[in-house]
């Protein structure tokens, strides 16, 4: 058996998923990067029975998704009510009390492909978009234990009766929410500095005379 693995560098979870993979002496070609990053231009040759993307900075192209002899599976931080980009600051600026994470196969458009496995879990009234991420991440790693575990050592996958609800949030969804407005209510805003506030990212804005003011500093 033979996986490609794709997944984002320096995070935690991409080094526990790499390191279940080796000390279950899964061979294992992996290629780790970073927002920005060019798509690796050296994978197309590769034979694989099973690609998994973990939170990869790619949008995996479909000549190698056709490529994988058994499945190519996304692990996604969010549950079938929030596909695409920014999951979890959408989740609470909408002010869920119920998130979760999706495994699911992986089509060449983002976040619609039969989901295999979804976790749930509650959102805590004083988290924010840190503290709902870094829960995300925790799940997504069990997640991929039981998923790929499962796999590994039955050779098969689990399969679930759910379905993805809603086309998925994009970049540009994204940056509009980071917009404040002079005529937006008290509450409206505060949800939107609320969801935008993540460490070392500059989060929500008001531009006034073509001056951008940031809401938080990012801490």
């Amino acid at each position: 058996m033979k996986i490609l693995f794709f997944g984002k560098k320096g995070h935690w979870a991409t080094k526990m998923c790499l390191d279940f993979l080796y000390n279950n002496n899964v061979e294992t070609e992996s290629y780790i990067g970073v927002r920005g990053d060019k798509f690796p231009d050296d994978v197309g040759w590769l034979e694989f029975d099973l690609l998994i993307s973990f939170s990869s900075p790619w949008v995996i192209p479909k000549f190698l998704l056709d490529k994988s002899k058994t499945a190519s599976l996304n692990f996604h931080p969010g549950p079938p009510e929030y596909p695409g980009i920014g999951c979890t600051n959408f989740a609470i600026y909408n002010e869920e009390k119920v998130f979760g994470v999706t495994c699911h196969h992986m089509k060449e458009k983002v976040d619609i492909g039969k989901i295999v496995k979804v976790r749930r879990f509650p959102i805590f009234d004083d988290d924010g978009v840190k503290e709902l991420t870094d829960r995300c991440y925790h799940h997504l790693y069990t997640l991929f234990v039981d998923v790929v575990g499962g796999f590994i050592f039955d050779g098969g996958l689990p399969t679930e009766n759910e379905e993805w609800t809603r086309s998925p949030y994009t970049r540009q969804q994204l940056n509009e929410l980071c917009r404040l407005d002079l005529n937006m209510n008290a509450d409206e805003m505060r949800r939107r500095v609320r969801a935008l506030s993540f460490p070392g990212y500059p989060g929500a804005f008001i531009e006034l005379n073509g001056i951008r003011f940031d809401a938080n500093d990012g801490e």
